[in-house]
């Protein structure tokens, strides 16, 4: 449908939108009103790529206010964060536009809101991607949302592209949804991180139809300057300098602003450290709580909050036009990365500060995200025939007993061969098609290439000596970027790197706080009881308590000491590490002390840890009983809990002469071990020292991987 009224007293009518939007001063930009008669008039497919703060939301909620009068539907917005979400309906609302959302978080208010979308109540349906691939919301819901609405909005459009920073495997469903679309049916999609190559590859997957074939999408596309930011790099070689830089340094960032880190382990060490020294901070990460990140948010929001200590769980869409200050500690893996997230601060203050302060470890780190990539063709190809020989759906519970590949990639995996039409998922889990599908080796190669290639690119920025602003704007293939004349290399102003011995001494007592507790497996995994026996829940008597581990490998304090252990060579503990679990034994509130020791026998670290059980036994007086001993060369890695059990039940085994030891000790066993990855060579230890008559069994670990 197009409209013949009058294009001026159209510009006027969305001119008066976005004052009820944005405030009486707000005037469209050219770029904004394109976007918008693209969508209301011709009824096209759009691609906008702009900067955060230049006015993208604007565009649909005015377009939808447009398109709402004249007798549209709803606009459906596919949208990534929850964060984003509540900004989005409170800018709605704002606008006089009745926005409602769909997520997993709200389950138990669809059916009112679906009550409301048929009845023409709701202007704005927001839904998260995850729903997408819901077999009922797929097959009964979306239909229906499709063909009834007025507009189609994909919001953080980077995210459908496997080139782009932040891929993700449910935005692979978009393309579906958009050739499904009744003729007549405007798109647009948004974002503010997409280079030359997410550009086309997102513009082509906008503009295809049902068959594939390439359409027209309209494409604008302006410069990424954002002139209220202040970038600077903080070079500093230890980690407790890093923090206690920070804490020294955040009175004089202006207003709020968020400290964003690489790891939740970082964001509740780097919190607890600054509320320690008077800041009032919260930390903000994927493992907290949804009422807790909704009180964070309007605390920032409100200014009570200094900052947020965040991961990239805060990221997109986050909308506080004030924000002051962002500080990395850590550099994320890619210069558009970064720049997506810097691009939260600023937007309605003159100066914004934007401080990196890099660490050692990040590239340990990025190796660690690299290796979640799609899997092998043997692994994909092994998966297919489990679910083409099952002749039933199989949930994924039931597939990770199956295939070597742990929970969330085996997920990612799965939901591209969804979409991909190689596997359907169905109530009760995933189904084969029977489908010809190919592996895209030559695809999957190119992007972890480009992963490695952008890795580079963001050591090159920390080490650049021209402009910062440029360097990132170039990373987004933006033909205007130059030098900005504001960045520390600009204009020759670097933030000082000296830090008080005393704020050293107070980060490094802080980072090297020993201790972190272990929860014990308290389930078997699935698909085990026909070859082990076992199923359900782990039975008291053979469960472990709660364990201790000196720190996490992904700690930015003692991770960074432990990490180094185990890169170099085998040998006996270091006096720092064995004074630290010394430490950590002393504050541990266990109910009843251990009586007795024993290790698990190493055949890749056997002086680390049979030097950690000496230590122990003879600081402590506690008997050594001994070793329980692998029984064969160490199995090849697993990736997913069955497999991994599978692999210690059989060889993991306790001597007849440490069994009798065990049943002659009075008390708890002290349970001893350098590492713990999934958990498993615990749980089955502490089985078989339970089921040798150990009253309780107390893990005790150097490492934890997460």
């Amino acid at each position: 449908m197009s409209f013949s009224e009058d294009v001026t007293a159209l510009r006027d009518e969305a001119e008066r939108c976005l004052r009820a939007l944005a405030g009486k001063r707000a005037r469209l930009r050219d770029d904004q009103w394109t976007a918008i008669h693209a969508l209301v008039v011709e009824r096209r497919r759009a691609l906008v790529v702009q900067r955060t703060g230049w006015g993208k939301s604007a565009v649909y909620f005015v377009a939808t206010r447009l398109l709402r009068r004249r007798g549209a539907g709803p606009t459906v917005i596919v949208s990534p964060l929850l964060a984003l979400m509540r900004n989005q309906i409170e800018a709605a609302d704002r606008a006089g536009i009745h926005a409602r959302t769909i997520n997993s978080a709200n389950t138990d208010e669809w059916e009112p809101i679906f009550a409301e979308v048929e009845a023409g109540a709701v202007d704005v349906l927001l839904v998260s991607p995850e729903r997408l691939n819901n077999p009922d919301f797929r097959d009964l819901v979306l239909p229906k949302l499709a063909a009834g609405a007025g507009l189609v909005v994909v919001d953080e459009a980077h995210c459908i592209s496997d080139w782009g920073h932040d891929f993700r495997p449910d935005y692979r469903r978009i393309r579906t949804l958009l050739a499904d679309l009744p003729p007549g049916i405007p798109v647009l999609a948004t974002t503010a991180t997409a280079n030359a190559r997410v550009t086309q590859d997102v513009a082509e997957q906008l503009a295809a139809d049902l068959h594939g074939e390439a359409g027209d999408a309209l494409v604008l596309r302006g410069p990424l300057e954002r002139d209220s930011l202040r970038l600077a790099v903080v070079r500093l070689p230890e980690a407790e300098q890093r923090i206690a830089w920070l804490g020294e340094q955040l009175d004089r960032l202006p207003g709020s602003g968020i400290v964003y880190t690489l790891t939740v382990a970082a964001a509740h060490e780097i919190a607890g450290y600054l509320r320690d020294r008077g800041y009032e901070v919260a930390a903000y990460t994927g493992r907290t709580e949804p009422a807790e990140r909704l009180q964070a948010e309007r605390d920032l929001l409100d200014n009570k909050l200094k900052a947020l200590v965040a991961t990239s769980a805060l990221g997109m869409g986050f909308d506080k036009p004030d924000l002051g200050f962002i500080v990395h500690v850590g550099a994320p893996q890619s210069p558009v990365a970064y720049y997506q997230q810097i691009g939260r601060a600023g937007r309605g203050v003159d100066r914004a500060e934007v401080i990196l302060l890099p660490g050692t470890e990040d590239r340990d780190i990025w190796a660690y995200f690299a290796g979640l990539g799609f899997p092998p063709e043997p692994v994909v190809r092994a998966t297919l025939d489990v679910l083409q020989a099952a002749g039933r759906p199989l949930s994924t519970g039931a597939l990770e007993t199956r295939v070597d590949l742990s929970r969330a990639r085996l997920e990612m995996m799965l939901k591209v061969l969804d979409v991909d039409g190689a596997v359907r998922r169905v109530k009760g889990g995933w189904t084969a098609t029977g489908r010809e599908w190919s592996y895209d080796r030559e695809r999957y190669e190119r992007v972890a290439a480009e992963r490695t290639r952008e890795q580079r690119a963001m050591l090159d920025y920390l080490a650049t000596k021209g402009c910062r602003e440029e360097f990132l704007r170039r990373c987004l293939d933006d033909p205007s970027a130059k030098p900005c004349g504001r960045c520390d290399n600009c204009t020759g102003r670097h933030w000082p790197t000296d830090v008080s011995d005393t704020g050293t001494a107070q980060a490094r007592a802080r980072l090297r706080r020993p201790g972190v507790e272990v929860q014990p497996r308290r389930m078997w995994p699935t698909g085990v009881k026909d070859d082990l026996g076992v199923s359900g829940r782990i039975p008291a008597e053979h469960l472990a308590e709660e364990g201790r581990a000196l720190g996490r490998l992904t700690d930015i304090g003692w991770g960074n000491r432990l990490r180094e252990l185990f890169a170099g060579p085998d040998t006996e503990i270091p006096k720092d590490m064995l004074d630290a679990v010394v430490k950590v034994l002393a504050a541990w509130d266990w109910t009843t002390r251990p009586t007795g020791i024993v290790t698990i026998a190493s055949r890749t670290r056997p002086q680390l840890v049979a030097s950690l059980g000496r230590s122990l036994s003879d600081l402590g007086r506690l008997p050594h009983l001994g070793d329980l001993v692998p029984q064969s060369d160490p199995a090849p890695r697993r990736h997913n809990s069955a497999h991994r059990l599978r692999s210690i039940w059989h060889t993991l085994t306790l001597p007849a002469p440490v069994a009798e030891a065990v049943r002659q000790n009075p008390g708890p066993i002290l349970l001893i071990d350098d590492r713990i990855e999934t958990g498993w060579t615990m749980t089955v230890a502490t089985h078989h020292l339970r089921q040798a008559g150990a009253p309780a069994v107390l893990p005790l670990t150097l490492a934890i991987t997460t």
